[in-house]
């Protein structure tokens, strides 16, 4: 008679961690990533760096890979999926917000490694930076979310850079002159022809980036369908 398995082992697989299959595990780490970027995005955006082309934010380097994450959500978690996505990216940016309004407001200590007004500076900055961003990260979410459907359904779910690239060329741009229009000229006070030019660069920066994720695109598809066989969900008549 075969040893039945032990009362330990059958509960770990009748519980709620053991019944998650490959799908919902994945959607879990796509998320993380996805609210990882997205904060680190807002507290360090407002440092600029020089460029060849012009001063750009340090926020334009984890920022990418939201989008990116963004398409491959909505790809194979549909268009409800892509919606949970921006929702929980967004309560997590109010919740870091409110954190960083209580941090600045209180008083620092003697022994504080930064004073009051260099940590009011970096993190109060931030937080305004949270604000202009969470409006124009909206905005361009749920423009990608219905952009990126509408391609799949006219493509009949082919040419995943269509649909990749055509939601991010319309969102980013949306995004991209909100957060600069509200963030630079509300903190910094900075003329409109810094903005636009600025503007300008940052946006020529996404779509190139975009262009050159794409390959990061359709390796991250390959592998999530061949790996984890795991299939995008069909076109959904709703977008």
């Amino acid at each position: 008679m075969a040893a039945s398995s032990s009362p330990r082992a059958d509960a770990a697989d009748l519980s709620p961690f053991g019944r998650m299959g490959a799908s919902p595990k994945l959607f879990v780490y796509l998320c993380a990533v996805f609210v990882a970027c997205l904060l680190l995005g807002d507290v360090i955006g407002g440092k600029t760096i020089g460029t060849p082309l012009g001063p750009i934010s340090v926020g334009i380097i984890p920022f990418p890979v939201t989008f990116l994450l963004t398409d491959i959500v909505n790809d194979f978690y549909g268009r409800r999926g892509a919606h949970f996505l921006t929702v929980l990216g967004f309560w997590m940016a109010v919740f870091a917000w409110l954190i960083l309004q209580v941090t600045t407001a209180l008083p620092a200590h003697a022994s504080t490694y930064f004073t009051q007004p260099e940590y009011a500076k970096i993190f109060g900055g931030s937080s305004q930076l949270f604000v202009a961003s969470i409006v124009a990260y909206l905005i361009g979410q749920f423009l990608d979310i219905r952009v990126f459907q509408f391609w799949k359904g006219l493509t009949e779910s082919r040419h995943l850079w269509l649909r990749a690239t055509g939601s991010t060329v319309l969102s980013q741009i949306v995004d991209t002159v909100t957060i600069n229009v509200i963030f630079w000229r509300w903190t910094a006070s900075q003329s409109w022809g810094w903005i636009f030019a600025k503007i300008g660069r940052e946006y020529g920066i996404k779509l190139a980036v975009a262009v050159i994720l794409t390959p990061v695109i359709y390796a991250l598809h390959g592998a999530i369908v061949s790996r984890l066989k795991i299939e995008p969900e069909k076109h959904e008549t709703r977008a």
